[in-house]
């Protein structure tokens, strides 16, 4: 061991024991933010019900939270280090309550779709926050305990989220489920005067072209995933705004949002090597084993949100069941990652972030590939609740192992750099993975749907028109049921209606999950990318090039 790895165990060993109570206020302000977002599918049913859209609507809520925070998130961190992380923290829970407000009282799903915006921005700045004022709370083991909470943090919001809101859904309505967030907002707030942070710095700039380069790039990303379905996955539907020669805008937006994401990049580094302060320090990525975490984690939290928006649509939408039924089928689920992602810091010691990552999608994998040969329209079969387990147990694993990774290589003084980096990837990736997964499904339903009918003996083409397949969404059987009483359809051609989509809708599910195996797959490939040595705490410098080669973290691993 080299004498400054020495000198900064002793240090470790020597430094005083800090109170957790500050730590309790962190880790409820992780469980508000993910709180509001997994009790958004478990109330899909009854938004559905009580404004009257589809659930492509509400999901819109969904990805409008990813997309402002990510969007927002690296500016964030500026202003946190400008104006000073605990008042900013402190300003930005209480708005975060207002939004809940908005939940509370929403009269329509654009109320929603609004709430979820101004939750979006709050959490822009909360979420930077929380690696900057851990790093100025807490050192040593004590701060790697505390990383490792936000991981079990998002974990049990997940379970309670669906436990509280399935209940509350069922017995009340889902509007309490966001009042209950008002009640933790209240409390964060009232433990964030145990925070103490450095004073902000009036000399911080904000790099505005940056700015607008990063969010415009997500926006055109986020929409244009978002409305493949809408718009049109290659040609324009009547829904879409415009079209170039027949094409949809849809693919056009993710291209555009691509391109743009690279000019980000460019001018981010054009930037630092004039000596001017960038938006973000990109030195927090300047290793293939510190981007590959960004991948692994782009990609794991993509998964894991395509997988709670799937659920919930299908339990509560396509089998009419109560939200608590959604909550009871995604408690093994969620109980998994919750369980992983609390012990899963156990075997640092022991294991390197190159094996536990490689190990976490080998499961996902397995447990998609099992889910699409062996579910059925009732997913709380014993073989569904296995499949759910094993992908819990890998997605626990991940979602730590990987932001652990780039807190870990990073120096004390980047740490609001890595939690926007955190911050931009997980909230891009939450929304990228719910718009995906939406769309996904219903092109595969739609095109399932329209080839079945066409040669339907039982389904004449003059039935077939009085229905409109260009807008092809999930429905329940009931709901099918009452579409095909405005037509002139039979009692017998109704029943073979309901067994078409019946079928279409499991083929699409399985379809689907397949299509997430394949994409959990091609993860394999940056995990096993990511650092050899077993993190400790955020380094009060960075390490030597020497060092980054000894450990197996240089540009050549």
């Amino acid at each position: 061991m080299s004498s400054a790895g020495t000198t900064a165990t002793t240090a470790t060993e020597v430094a005083p024991r800090a109170s957790w109570t500050p730590m309790v206020g962190l880790f409820l302000a992780q469980v508000l933010m993910s709180f509001n977002v997994a009790a958004l599918p478990v109330s899909l049913g009854g938004m559905v019900d009580d404004f009257g859209v589809p659930p492509t609507d509400v999901s819109t809520a969904i990805v409008m939270y990813g997309l402002v925070v990510a969007a927002l998130v690296m500016v964030g961190a500026r202003l946190g280090q400008r104006i000073g992380w605990v008042l900013l923290f402190r300003t930005m829970v209480a708005c975060f309550g207002v939004a809940e407000l908005m939940m509370v009282f929403a009269p329509s799903v654009g109320w929603v779709i609004a709430a979820q915006a101004v939750a979006g921005a709050c959490a822009a700045i909360i979420v930077p926050s929380l690696v900057a004022l851990i790093a100025e709370n807490y050192h040593g083991a004590q701060q790697a305990t505390a990383v490792g909470s936000l991981g079990s943090a998002r974990a049990i919001s997940g379970v309670s989220a669906f436990l509280i809101g399935g209940a509350l859904g069922t017995l009340v309505g889902w509007r309490p489920v966001f009042a209950i967030l008002v009640v933790v907002a209240a409390v964060v707030f009232t433990l964030s005067f145990r925070l103490r942070s450095a004073a902000g710095n009036r000399e911080v700039t904000i790099d505005v072209v940056a700015a607008v380069l990063i969010g415009l790039a997500i926006l055109c990303l986020t929409m244009g995933f978002n409305n493949l379905n809408g718009w049109g996955v290659v040609s324009a539907t009547n829904d879409a705004p415009f079209d170039l020669a027949g094409l949809s805008p849809a693919p056009l937006l993710v291209v555009v949002g691509i391109v743009l994401g690279q000019a980000f990049f460019w001018w981010t580094r054009r930037r630092t090597r004039a000596g001017k302060v960038p938006l973000v320090d990109l030195s927090v990525l300047r290793s293939s084993p510190e981007r590959a975490a960004v991948y692994a984690m782009f990609v794991v939290v993509a998964l894991e949100a395509a997988l709670n928006f799937t659920v919930p649509l299908y339990i509560q939408i396509v089998q009419g069941r109560s939200p608590f039924d959604t909550s009871l089928a995604m408690m093994p689920f969620n109980l998994t990652v919750f369980v992983v992602a609390t012990v899963v810091v156990r075997f640092y010691g022991r294991f390197a972030p190159r094996v536990i990552g490689v190990f976490g999608f080998v499961l996902t994998t397995v447990a998609l590939v099992w889910l699409a040969a062996v579910v059925t329209n009732n997913w709380e079969t014993l073989p569904t609740i296995l499949g759910l387990v094993v992908f819990g147990i890998g997605q626990g694993a991940l979602v730590t192992l990987v932001f652990n990774v780039l807190v870990t290589s990073a120096p004390r003084e980047l740490a609001g750099d890595v939690g926007s980096i955190r911050g931009t990837t997980q909230n891009l990736a939450s929304a990228v993975g719910t718009a995906l997964a939406g769309a996904l499904l219903v092109t595969l339903l739609s095109v399932g749907v329209g080839r079945a009918v066409v040669d339907h003996p039982q389904l004449p083409p003059e039935l077939v028109a009085q229905v409109d397949l260009d807008s092809t969404n999930f429905v329940s059987n009931d709901a099918l049921r009452t579409t095909l009483g405005r037509t002139t359809a039979t009692p017998v051609q109704v029943a073979a209606a309901v067994k078409v989509n019946e079928d279409a809708r499991l083929d699409a599910l399985q379809l689907g999950l397949a299509v997430l195996a394949a994409i959990s797959a091609l993860a394999i490939v940056p995990a096993s990318r990511l650092p050899r040595y077993r993190p400790h705490e955020i380094p009060e410098e960075l390490a030597t090039p020497q060092e980054l080669v000894r450990h197996g973290q240089s540009d050549e691993d």
